[in-house]
């Protein structure tokens, strides 16, 4: 397998390489290294190994015996990740996640009039009703984990709409799920959109023409833009990832006129009214 700049047309993860790598970090510092990931790169290091992944590729990249992923995005998801160069800092961001000092926002386009701002509340466990393993559902049940995700339109369309997602816990395929259950899937997603079907059939043949017409997208239009977090000494840090191409592009093509910076300057206010530490 050689380096590509095409994450997602395959079923395997692709080989990075170290100027990609280097060209994605937004942040670099003693503790940490922030990255606006493209969609299609894996984060956790996979059986292809080092360079097939943002975490094995980065202990190459910056010659770090190990580093610390504080947390993690799908792999078709885009936007902000952040690694910790070592076991204390990686304490210290994980001890932020549990005390709830992290917070996360994301811009995603889902199908349909968005038409106002929506609390979604639904406990989440597996779905029960699918042969995707991973697939989660809003259902009742004693493994079922409480969720709530905010989602604040940013712009409507007759077919799609961007959208401002702010989850308020951070639970598995959280938003995802959450939009699909309100009646707006994600575009492109291939658990929770219009058939379930799609994602194995990814995994066996790649992406094909039958699935660009039924799913416009090759990943789920979701993008983590906006993560605040408190440092050690006690200062709050901000960073943003603008949208990414192929999501302004789709929402171009669908008659939206706004640019990517105006957008996530409203993302970020929306961001204000949410967040407080």
């Amino acid at each position: 397998m050689s380096p590509s700049d095409d994450f997602l047309s395959g079923n395997e993860a692709s080989l990075l390489t170290a100027s990609q790598i280097r060209s994605w970090v937004l942040h670099e510092d003693k503790d940490f290294l922030v990255f606006n990931k493209p969609g299609g790169v894996v984060c956790h290091p996979s059986k292809n190994g080092p360079w097939s992944s943002l975490v094995g590729g980065c202990r190459e990249v910056f010659a770090l015996p190990r580093v610390h992923l504080a947390h993690r995005l799908d792999r078709e998801t885009s936007g902000l990740v952040v690694l910790a160069r070592h076991r204390a800092s990686a304490r210290r961001i994980q001890m932020a996640f549990t005390a709830g000092k992290v917070r996360k926002g994301y811009l995603a386009i889902v199908e349909g009039h968005f038409a106002e701002p929506k609390r979604v509340t639904g406990s989440l466990a597996k779905a029960l009703d699918s042969e995707v393993y991973i697939k989660q559902a809003v259902r009742e049940s004693r493994s079922a984990q409480k969720a709530l995700t905010h989602f604040h339109p940013l712009w409507q369309g007759e077919r799609y709409s961007l959208v401002f997602c702010f989850p308020q816990t951070g639970r598995k395929h959280q938003i995802r799920a959450h939009a699909a259950w309100s009646g707006h899937p994600i575009c492109g997603d291939k658990i929770y959109g219009p058939d379930d079907q799609w994602y194995l059939r990814f995994i066996e043949t790649g992406w094909t023409p039958e699935m660009e017409a039924a799913l416009r997208l090759p990943r789920q239009a979701l993008h983590a833009s906006i993560l605040a977090f408190e440092d050690s000494e006690g200062e709050t840090v901000r960073f943003t990832a603008p949208l990414p191409l192929d999501m302004g592009e789709l929402l171009k093509s669908e008659g939206c006129g706004c640019d990517a910076a105006t957008l996530l300057r409203e993302g970020e206010r929306i961001f204000e009214d949410y967040c407080s530490f």
